[in-house]
């Protein structure tokens, strides 16, 4: 008995130090790894060197236009999206019954339009409206929100919007543009927040769509602002979307609404889309945000983004109107030399010729065109995204260089105020 218990005693003393002399190995393993990665991370601190996220690739490639030139497009459907009556949806389809190709969810359409004038002649105008349709082979869908003269001003209503409410009907032709933008889905599988401020829904439309019926599984998040219920675009759909889609979460977020009208409401909410409200409901997990809508709305909540720590690659935004949108990574910029002004400032001038305007450059003015509104010039513009031309303007001396490759190819001797900066002292016919 006392020789089975000798056994025993002295395997377990040999288990235990075979476990002990392992642990003793893993221990110091562990340690020299920890010693060596805190020494990097000191070398890393030490030199200023910053450690960023690797980059995925964008699942997503530029498609060549579909076309070249006008084509000619038919209208189908004239339909009013809003209780308010503001907002017409215009289904299209091409005259030449040809397939239409597929375009990128969150693209526009150029249009050219001949405009009545009081005279009884016609005005040449090029608009761009967002395509608010899923990529479809037989036609497009724009909608289009009516512009009225705004009250206590001088200033007219909005000549397209008003001829196509007013004069647009099932049967006319329009001559349009391929589809073009740079502010589009991307499509990989990550979860997805669509903010749309007024008739910036019609971009996060296209894009919803898209991914009910491409990305079913895609976790996506629709906030739609407007003042009030009145002005909701295509509310009977959406909803009737959220409720067949688990991952499809929908909100209506009112700004002017007396809160016993939300009750019982599913999908509505009262106040404005921020960060506080994003933060309220989101789960904490990688999103891309797509925000299209009114500058102030974009003025505040793509900052508002940055602080919250959302990576500025996955902040997407398009503003209807002008838009000077003061990056976080921008204005960091700005604190890096000597003083602000010394960063702003630059010894490049800009001459708009036909004004007798001479302005000094600053290099945080954004495109040529926000620098020209930024000094009382006007210039005619459509897209300011560099798809439709509306904005081309001589170069009488000088250079241009493109923050981004512009889908309508300026005359030569010319360019596109919206998409571009001088490159260096620079005369324009404006």
């Amino acid at each position: 008995m006392s020789e089975n218990m000798s056994s025993l005693q002295l395997l377990t003393w040999i288990t235990g130090s075979i476990l002990l002399q392992l642990a003793i190995y893993l221990g110091i393993g562990f340690w020299r790894h920890w010693a060596e990665y805190l020494a990097l991370r000191h070398k890393i601190v030490d030199l200023e060197v910053a450690v960023s996220p690797l980059k995925v690739a964008s699942a997503t490639e530029a498609l060549p236009a579909a076309w070249a030139g006008l084509r000619a497009f038919r209208v189908t459907r004239k339909t009013m999206e809003d209780t308010a009556q503001t907002i017409c949806s215009f289904e299209l389809v091409p005259q030449d019954g040809q397939a239409l190709k597929p375009f990128l969810p969150g693209q526009f359409l150029t249009f050219s339009l001949d405009i009545p004038t009081e005279s009884g002649a016609t005005q040449p105008v090029v608009r761009c409206y967002s395509i608010s349709n899923a990529p479809d082979p037989s036609h497009y869908r724009v909608s289009i929100k009516l512009a009225p003269a705004p009250a206590n001003t001088q200033l007219p209503a909005g000549r397209s919007s008003n001829f196509f409410h007013d004069h647009v009907v099932e049967g006319s032709l329009l001559q349009v543009r391929a589809p073009a933008g740079h502010f589009y889905l991307d499509r990989d599988d990550a979860p997805v927040v669509l903010i749309g401020g007024g008739v910036g829904i019609t971009p996060m439309l296209s894009m919803l769509h898209w991914c009910l019926s491409q990305q079913p599984g895609r976790e996506v998040w629709l906030f739609y602002g407007v003042r009030h219920s009145q002005e909701l675009v295509m509310q009977t759909q959406l909803e009737t979307l959220a409720a067949a889609h688990p991952n499809f979460h929908l909100h209506f977020c009112l700004s002017d609404t007396d809160p016993e009208a939300l009750a019982g409401q599913k999908y509505h909410l009262r106040g404005r889309v921020d960060v506080a409200l994003l933060r309220a409901l989101l789960p904490l997990k990688p999103y891309h945000y797509y925000i299209c809508g009114p500058t102030p709305m974009l003025q505040s909540l793509v900052p508002a983004l940055e602080d919250w720590g959302v990576q500025d690659s996955r902040i997407h935004y398009e503003a209807f109107g002008p838009a000077s949108i003061q990056r976080k990574k921008t204005a960091s910029l700005s604190h890096s030399g000597a003083s602000n002004e010394a960063y702003v400032a630059s010894d490049i001038m800009v001459t708009f010729a036909k004004s007798g305007t001479q302005v000094a450059w600053h290099v945080d003015a954004g495109s040529l065109l926000d620098f020209a509104e930024a000094n009382g010039i006007h210039v005619d513009s459509g897209c300011r995204a560099g798809g439709c031309g509306s904005c081309q303007t001589t170069i009488t001396s000088g250079e241009v260089t493109y923050r981004q490759t512009p889908d309508f190819d300026p005359e030569p001797g010319n360019c596109l105020l919206c998409v571009c900066t001088p490159k260096s002292s620079l005369t324009l016919e404006a």
